[in-house]
């Protein structure tokens, strides 16, 4: 019972980071919406994975680097927006005819992405100094937390993507489409701009 009592507030927070808008519960309304809830699996898998090796090596020491030189995150958290700017552009100019939808984020470009996602890194780091249990020794213990996040990250971001995947069903236009496009667009501008704060 204590066991669990220590880890309710690391699962809490996992569930509160995986589910709150972000780039990557952002990318997945898109791709469900243009591809489906299994088609959208993969970039699902490539995020949770993505995230929980981010988490792995803050919880090894990677964080520390941070603290160390904080112009370093400065840099990540600015190739993280540029990268996000260029994602909005993307969609924002994605073919709208029925038959041509935006291009799908797969397992790989998905996995990747979490390392210039600031959201990840925050959440990373948060939980390699906050949530890191000392007693279980330093691998266990980042393994622990690691897998827990994964495990408590893959449904929450699955509803995003199921969350697109019912608004595609009213894409049936071109101009829905292409207006679901733009929004989406801009909150992944939005997102970006907010974390660079």
């Amino acid at each position: 019972m204590d066991a669990m009592n220590e880890l309710l507030p690391l699962l809490s927070y996992c569930a509160l980071m995986s589910g709150t808008p972000g780039p990557n519960n952002m990318m997945l309304v898109a791709s469900g919406a243009h591809h489906g809830y299994r088609r959208t699996v993969p970039a699902i898998l490539g995020m949770v994975c993505g995230v929980a090796t981010l988490t792995l090596a803050a919880c090894l020491g990677l964080g520390a680097l941070f603290v160390a030189w904080p112009a370093l995150h400065a840099a990540l958290k600015l190739a993280g927006t540029l990268y996000m700017l260029v994602l909005a552009w993307r969609l924002a100019g994605a073919q709208v005819a029925l038959g041509r939808p935006p291009e799908q984020l797969g397992f790989a470009r998905a996995a990747l992405f979490q390392a210039v996602n600031p959201k990840s890194w925050i959440r990373a780091v948060t939980v390699a100094s906050v949530f890191m249990p000392t007693q279980i020794g330093l691998l266990p213990g980042a393994l622990l937390v690691s897998g827990l996040g994964a495990v408590v990250g893959f449904p929450c971001i699955s509803m995003w993507a199921l969350f697109g995947t019912g608004i595609g069903r009213f894409l049936s236009s071109p101009a829905r489409r292409r207006a679901f496009n733009v929004i989406m667009a801009a909150s992944l501008v939005l997102l970006a701009l907010s974390l660079m704060r």
